[in-house]
């Protein structure tokens, strides 16, 4: 695939605070990549490294193969469209002026690739509506600025809280745009958010950060694996129950006190059924499924202090 984004034990500090604390993650291209973080737990600080408003105290990261330290990375950087906290926006100017004045800034662009930007994000109706940005709904204003963003044709899109604050509707506005860029454009994402069940909708990748560190870095299909359904079945003949268990499911199968955890959805009926006419007695059985919040406290919880 390749790689956008590699960041090695990647720091910053500010007076005793040490904001960025060794981040190591990965980005490939094509992932839609969720960056999961408490506020203040350094997720916009990272950010802030990658598109060079700041500079590391320590480690390194590499941008489309190219070292921070090199003196192409701004070549590096001009293939990346960046929201930082929230965009930058005129309110005294119509959608189109704020572009027309991005495209002047950036040295890109014309009124066709405007009127492109705008379709791409749907507000298309906006190219020659004079209303301010001011008169906007927040949703709309987000849609702007990654219209604003997409004026460069970006490879790499960082998106910083692009949810914060949308309505129902604004969030599965954004949701779908993000969804379609990646699809129809081949964008890659990194997309900082504290909303976990918006991300588990889109991301394919999660980095989950905690107090400056990075503790988990999980595909989406490892995460499904993670918060799986599951099953534990405790019985007299914990062993026996083993046996009969692996020999009627093909599931993951885990050892907990006095018999077995089977993750993933199966057929209870057939096992219990199986397990009856072995003669084993069953004890208990309770069945559940971790929720990403619930997993994703569980990793804080395990975090250092």
């Amino acid at each position: 695939m390749g790689s956008v984004l590699s960041t090695n034990a990647l720091s910053k500090r500010y007076k005793k605070h040490l904001a960025v604390n060794g981040v190591n993650m990965h980005i490939e291209r094509g992932d839609i990549y969720g960056f999961v973080g408490e506020n203040g737990s350094g997720k916009t600080t990272v950010i802030r490294l990658i598109t060079g408003l700041i500079f590391p105290y320590a480690g390194s990261f590499e941008l489309f193969g190219t070292d921070n330290s090199s003196s192409k990375i701004g070549q590096a950087r001009s293939r990346v469209g960046a929201i930082v906290e929230s965009p930058s926006i005129y309110m005294n100017m119509s959608a189109y002026d704020n572009l027309k004045t991005q495209c002047a800034i950036c040295g890109v662009g014309d009124d066709e690739k405007i009127r492109a930007v705008l379709q791409d994000v749907g507000l298309e109706a906006l190219y020659e509506d004079k209303k301010h940005a001011s008169e906007f709904s927040l949703g709309m204003r987000q849609r702007l600025g990654i219209a604003m963003a997409l004026l460069g044709d970006p490879e790499f899109l960082i998106l910083d809280e692009p949810m914060n604050g949308l309505d129902p509707s604004g969030i599965v506005g954004i949701r779908e745009l993000i969804l379609k860029l990646n699809r129809e454009r081949g964008i890659t994402f990194l997309i900082s958010s504290h909303i976990l069940t918006e991300l588990s909708l889109i991301a394919t990748k999660y980095g989950i950060i905690s107090k400056g560190k990075l503790i988990k870095e999980i595909t989406a299909e490892q995460l499904h694996r993670e918060c799986a359904r599951t099953t534990c079945i405790s019985a007299d003949d914990p062993q026996k129950l083993r046996e009969i268990v692996k020999a009627t499911v093909d599931n993951q199968i885990e050892d907990i006190a006095d018999g077995i955890k089977v993750l993933g959805d199966m057929d209870l009926t057939a096992l219990l059924s199986a397990i009856l006419a072995a003669g084993v007695k069953i004890l208990s059985i309770n069945c559940g499924e971790t929720s990403f919040e619930d997993y994703y406290l569980s990793l804080i919880g395990g975090a250092e202090q």
